[in-house]
């Protein structure tokens, strides 16, 4: 069956362009591009235990492959691309993938997500390169609590990123916080004052229960409703703002105007708006954060496929894409975390920094 098509407009170019729509009516939209399964640190709500399976060298995608494959995407409707991992610094010379995926026609937006340690030797050479905007985890201001989280001591490195995003000219930035109850939920107040400061806009996330998160339970997460309760007990009321796309986030604004966003995937998943997908360094294809099962995409593309196959390949999975992963967990009484570390272990696919956050 034929995938149907729903026009869009494109706000780069002033024209219309299909949009690939699946079961319910979400658009193929926004692509992540997972460049490595490597990390150089080990938080605990991803990478919580030792002995990881990294991806062979020879099974990850070259910067051509990604940017072919990116490429047909974009055919599909695809405008928006980020660059992930595991820690998307750690591949060597990211900024020439960038260059090569700014110029893909029909890409409106190139973003990455970075744990920011390595930000400042890169950030200029990103930003002439193409990339758009840089979005930068900070789960904490204080040091032992940094140290605690990812068990190395690289807060210090991570704040130097985010100064030389601001200096290269990063419009845009934001700050992803991971809020886990007992751990980082008192700095919630410091780091909206900390992002209000460098002109940045900070998005809480709700602990998820996804990937490599087999410590998860649902009495540490911090729910949104709760994030509210601690910001408003500091700022004073709390406005909620109209939502205009189909971002994660909820976005709020302080009596001053500072903005901020909340990610509330485990209490109020937004699973009926999702456009987004995930491609692994080694070129799984998920369409759902929470899928056990994806789409080889390698395997196609050394396998001579030829660029009309792959796009007919990636509309015929995304129209039958019928995934409501957070919402099905959502309704679950005996809620535990995803998947237990044995079955990680014989699948690494399924930890979060192979597929990308």
């Amino acid at each position: 069956m034929t995938a149907p098509l729903r026009r869009r407009p494109d706000r780069r170019y002033g024209m219309r362009m299909p949009a690939l729509l699946d079961r319910h009516g979400r658009p193929l939209r926004n692509l992540r591009l997972s460049v490595t399964d490597r990390c150089n640190l080990r938080c605990q709500y991803c990478m919580p235990d030792d002995g990881y399976r990294w991806l062979p060298r020879g099974d990850v995608l070259s910067f051509e492959e990604i940017a072919r494959l990116a490429a047909v995407f974009a055919a599909l409707g695809v405008d928006e691309l980020r660059l992930t991992g595991g820690e998307p610094l750690l591949r060597q010379d990211l900024p020439v993938l960038a260059g090569m995926l700014a110029r893909v026609p029909g890409v409106r937006e190139l973003a990455m997500t970075t744990n920011g340690v390595l930000l400042r030797e890169s950030a200029g050479a990103l930003r002439q390169a193409g990339l758009h905007r840089v979005t930068v985890s900070l789960d904490t201001l204080d040091a032992d609590t940094f140290r605690r989280l990812s068990r190395r001591d690289d807060l210090a490195r991570v704040l130097d990123g985010i100064a030389a995003a601001r200096a290269a000219g990063f419009a845009g930035l934001k700050l992803d916080t991971v809020v886990i109850d007992g751990v980082n939920d008192h700095e919630l107040p410091a780091l909206l004052d900390y992002a209000r400061g460098i002109g940045a806009e900070l998005r809480f996330i709700e602990y998820m229960d996804v990937g490599g998160a087999t410590r998860w339970s649902m009495d540490r997460v911090v729910s949104r409703a709760r994030m509210l309760e601690l910001l408003q007990a500091r700022f004073g009321p709390i406005r909620a703002l109209r939502r205009t796309d189909s971002a994660p986030a909820e976005r709020f604004e302080l009596g001053d105007g500072t903005v901020f966003g909340i990610i509330a995937s485990v209490t109020q998943p937004f699973c009926a708006t999702c456009d987004r997908s995930r491609l692994t360094a080694d070129g799984m294809w998920f369409r759902c954060l929470y899928a056990e099962q994806g789409t080889d995409l390698r395997a196609l593309l050394r396998g001579g496929a030829g660029d009309a196959e792959l796009a007919g390949t990636i509309a015929e999975l995304w129209h039958a894409r019928d995934d409501r992963g957070a919402e099905r967990r959502a309704h679950d009484p005996h809620r535990r975390p995803l998947l237990p570390q044995s079955q990680l272990r014989a699948n690494p696919h399924l930890e979060m920094h192979k597929r990308g956050g």
